[in-house]
Parts: C-alpha cells; structure tokens; sequence
C-alpha cells in the first residue's frame, strides 16, 4: 500500500481517478472480509477472538490487517485494557456505523436476489 499525500481537493473524492484518496479507501474497505466485520461488531464492543468467531473462515492475520486498516480510516476504536494479558476490544466508529448502513443494504440486497443469483448462474455454467 503506498501512502500519498492528499490535499483535499475534489479530484481526491472522484473514484474515477487512479490516484485519488476515495478509490484508495474504496478499494481498501471494500473487501469480503470487512464487510463481514463491519456487519458482526454491528453496536455492539467484541473481543478478537469474538470477532474471529463470528467470522467463519476468517484467519488471524487477515482479522488483525483488516481491523488495523478500519482502525486507520477511523471506522473502528480498537481499546487496550492494561490486563495481563492485555485485553482488546473493537466498536465501530460513527462513521463505522454509517459505512454498516451501507453494508446491511448490500446484505439485505444479497437475501433478497439471492434466488435469482443462483438461477442465473446455473444457466451460465449449464
């Protein structure tokens, strides 16, 4: 992941631009596996290893550089508990729980076409 620096400016909002700051957090955010966190932390403050319960297939290093990422981009605080072990907790930001909004529609979206989906595309691959 390169790091450039932006300014601002609305080329750096236009996703059509290879070089813009949206396509760089579209394309970081946008994958399976935050989605899928976003949806599970929901209102709710989970552990890691909650976390990567309720996210079936998930592995460690593809849940802690996926929360490193949200926790980047201020979609998630990620709280340290001075124990011993140390205990850690996630819970979505405020604009965490504005992008969860976005993530329950394409969930909803998903229930809902899944029948068509799945007729289309046994009529592709017959």
């Amino acid at each position: 992941m390169v790091t450039k620096k932006y300014t601002g400016s609305p080329e750096d909002a236009d996703l059509r631009r290879a070089d813009s700051l949206a396509r760089e957090i579209f394309s970081d955010v946008a994958n399976k596996w935050a989605f899928l966190i976003i949806e599970a932390l929901g209102e709710r403050t989970l552990r890691f290893s909650e976390l990567r319960d309720d996210v079936e297939g998930v592995s460690h290093k593809m849940l802690t550089q996926n929360l490193r990422m949200l926790e980047r981009y201020g979609l998630l605080d990620r709280k340290v508990h001075p124990t011993v072990p140390p205990r850690v907790e996630y819970t979505l930001t405020e604009p965490g729980q504005a992008l969860r909004a976005t993530v329950d529609g394409m969930c909803g979206w998903t229930h809902r076409y899944l029948g068509h989906i799945e007729a289309s595309r046994s009529r592709f691959d017959a």
